[in-house]
């Protein structure tokens, strides 16, 4: 793919303009009708170009050989959001938001505000992530969060990410990219667009209590302030797409943070990260495209991997087949990250 800045592109940039292109392409939107500065970029990342750093470093400690000059502009994080405005035309904004795991959510919901708040018309928002490197992968290998899958156990390796089981034991990486273009109600209606579903909440927090530690209370917070500015009740929410990573703290923490926002409410949880790996700074725009898939559908996605519920996780977890939910109007999907910053997105039918 040729980048729009004409310098390399990481992989995880191309992932980046491929998936904004095909966003714009299914929105009917073309470079030509947008108001460039009216237009913004929100893009979430949260480790910027690993494939380009790990090429770097084994060019100058292994090759002894001479880096490429666009290295730097190649690797930073914000080189996704850079060649998206460069294709797109964007002069409203281009920001990028890398707080790990929430970073994508943070981007969506910041342009959520900006369009509120009638400083943009459209605004194209998304998250990537191409992690799949041996030094990305031996760092968090070290960190003791990947899932051991044990030798050769081919059954263990199809269920490695086990959100919420009773065994979980950490969770699996994965890379990739998703993205949306979104827009205010009068521009949508000005160009003829279907209005089948909204964004009605954001809200974003930080724990201050440990950098890598979850804490129930910080999410939980999180949570309310969505549903706050949804205007809705805990009981509105037909279902949870979880941040749900399968480490024996991160589900614990999550488990006990939904016990204090939903209560007796039992909210149909599914966790997506089985079946997705751990997408970083792209994981919180890929559950919120199945999230908004399951309001569209009326049916919730099964958790995959999670064969015995822990017994002391007080949750309805979805397991095994997919369930009907047809009434459901509003669902909600969490982020909790590596830092302490919590973000929760909040969709609805427009109906």
């Amino acid at each position: 793919m040729l980048s729009p800045s004409r310098v390399p592109l990481d992989r995880g940039s191309a992932m980046a303009l491929a998936a904004a292109e095909a966003a714009a392409s299914m929105a009917g939107l073309t470079v030509a009708e947008l108001g460039p500065h009216r237009l913004g970029v929100y893009w979430g990342c949260g480790m910027g170009g690993a494939e380009t750093f790990d090429a770097t470093c084994r060019a100058v400690y292994a090759g002894h050989r001479r880096i490429r000059p666009t290295s730097v502009v190649t690797a930073m994080p914000n080189a996704p959001v850079a060649e998206l405005a460069l294709r797109f035309g964007a002069r409203g904004a281009a920001q990028s938001y890398a707080c790990a795991c929430a970073s994508s959510a943070l981007a969506i919901g910041e342009a959520v505000r900006a369009l509120r708040e009638g400083r943009m018309d459209v605004a194209i928002v998304g998250g990537s992530e191409a992690m799949l490197t041996s030094g990305v992968i031996g760092a968090w290998s070290a960190l003791r969060v990947l899932a051991d899958v044990g030798d050769g156990d081919e059954s263990m390796a199809a269920r490695a990410c086990r959100p919420f089981a009773v065994d979980r034991n950490g969770f699996a990486r994965g890379e990739g990219a998703a993205a949306f273009v979104l827009e205010t109600e009068a521009h949508a209606r000005w160009r003829g667009a279907s209005l089948a579903l909204t964004l009605t909440g954001y809200a974003s927090n930080c724990d201050a209590m440990h950098i890598t530690k979850p804490d129930s209370e910080g999410q939980a917070r999180a949570m309310v302030a969505a549903l706050h500015d949804a205007g809705l009740g805990a009981r509105d929410i037909g279902h949870v797409n979880a941040h749900g990573t399968a480490t024996q703290a991160g589900d614990a923490a999550e488990a006990t943070s939904l016990g204090l926002v939903f209560g007796d409410h039992a909210v149909p949880v599914t966790a997506t990260k089985s079946i997705t790996g751990h997408l970083l700074g792209a994981s919180s725009v890929v559950e919120l495209v199945a999230t908004l898939l399951a309001l569209q559908t009326g049916s919730v996605p099964p958790t995959g991997g999670a064969m015995r519920l822990d017994p002391v996780l007080h949750i309805d977890l979805v397991q095994g087949e997919a369930r009907p939910t047809p009434s459901a109007r509003h669902a909600m999907s969490t982020s909790f990250a590596f830092g302490g910053t919590n973000a929760v997105l909040i969709a609805s039918r427009a109906d």
